[in-house]
């Protein structure tokens, strides 16, 4: 399957306003072979710096990268030279021509924090996430679900096959990438936290809670956390509590952000049993979030996510505020004739959301009641979201 990427266009953009352009995202998400796809349209020079060759070849950046002027240098996984950062910055001063440098990097707090002062006004950033629905077209919707989108997952030859790619995936982050962010605890604790993030995916955040459980301090655990979300690992989805003056909760929610790596921790490995799972239906929220969040990206405005829950009960999975309007609330069920909950309807009159969805498993798109709508997933992210924002 040849799958264009939904931000190819955006980085052919970036390379005509900024000297440097950084594509971060998880290990495995296509990062490599975006960058190295730039080289049936331009020469492109590529340097790995997890290869110790190549790391050596920039002992002298300056006086190495000179004779590559003419083409655009890819250094793939920049946080194992972080003291590169502060040479290019001379490197670009000399010459501010843009489209000169992509730098990859798997880890978002490493390549920011070394970044931020050295390249400063010179660097224009992209996440790259796994394969979205756009991508893949709306027929392998389940299969994107089920799977996950890290390519080689999705496009395992089996379900099995996919399977062990994602368990390998999942034991060499907790062996070795995650303790290059930072979290240098022994595996046996990161795995544990890992699924335990797992079996609460879609549930309020409660560090006390788990930390007990694991043994360790509320501080230890939120800090694991803030590490697994700078990996792209979690999203933490904040509650909307502006201008409102109920009692809301003020706890963000957790959730896996590639459906398939939840689906591993759960080993359920064929996609008929996807949906025995008593999860199923937390599954299908973070997948359908996930989904909506990353179109998102690519609208280039400043559409915020979040979800809201009062303590009375009142709810709804998914808010989107754009200049500091509600746009829309959205409630997602797993149902293909769902009901509309009174929760959800005091939802929209707290917020003023302007419109209401129910993502559902539908392929029809019909009104249920006034600015209420039933719609599914592909529909919502091709025909409305764009219309919306």
């Amino acid at each position: 399957m040849d799958i264009t990427r939904n931000i190819e266009p955006l980085l052919a953009e970036y390379l005509t306003i900024f000297p440097v352009v950084g594509i971060i995202g998880p290990r495995q998400v296509g990062k490599t072979t975006l960058a190295k796809m730039l080289a049936k349209k331009q020469p492109i020079h590529y340097l790995d710096l997890e290869a110790a060759a190549d790391r050596q070849k920039l002992s002298d950046p300056v006086l190495y990268l000179q004779n590559y002027q003419d083409k655009l240098v890819i250094l793939d996984e920049i946080q194992q030279m972080p003291q590169l950062m502060a040479e290019l910055r001379g490197i670009i001063d000399a010459d501010r021509r843009v489209g000169r440098f992509i730098i990859l990097g798997s880890a978002s707090p490493t390549l920011i924090k070394k970044s931020a002062d050295s390249l400063a006004g010179r660097i224009g950033y992209i996440e790259l996430s796994s394969f979205s629905l756009s991508e893949v077209e709306s027929e392998n919707e389940t299969k994107l679900w089920h799977r996950g989108g890290f390519p080689l997952s999705f496009l395992a030859n089996t379900e099995r096959g996919s399977m062990i790619w994602r368990k390998n995936f999942i034991k060499t982050y907790i062996e070795k990438d995650l303790a290059l962010l930072g979290l240098t605890a022994e595996p046996q604790t990161i795995e544990r936290f890992w699924r335990m993030l797992a079996s609460t995916h879609g549930n309020l955040w409660n560090a006390e809670s788990i930390g007990r459980s694991m043994g360790l301090t509320h501080p230890t655990i939120n800090r694991y956390l803030d590490l697994m979300e700078g990996a792209f690992l979690v999203r933490r989805l904040q509650p909307y509590f502006v201008n409102i003056s109920k009692r809301l909760v003020k706890s963000p929610k957790i959730y896996l952000r590639d459906s398939g790596i939840l689906h591993a921790f759960k080993d359920i490995v064929q996609e008929r049993d996807l949906f025995d799972d008593p999860q199923v239906g937390a599954s299908w929220e973070g997948f359908v979030i996930e989904q909506i969040i990353e179109a998102m990206q690519h609208t280039l405005t400043d559409g915020q996510a979040y979800f809201y829950r009062t303590q009375q009960g009142a709810a709804c999975d998914l808010l989107i505020e754009h200049n500091g309007k509600v746009k829309v609330a959205i409630e997602i069920k797993m149902s293909s004739a769902p009901q509309i909950s009174k929760g959800f309807r005091i939802t929209m009159a707290d917020t003023k959301a302007q419109q209401g969805f129910v993502i559902a498993k539908t392929n029809e798109t019909y009104t249920i009641e006034e600015n209420i709508t039933i719609t599914s997933l592909n529909t919502f992210l091709h025909d409305i979201l764009p219309q919306l924002l």
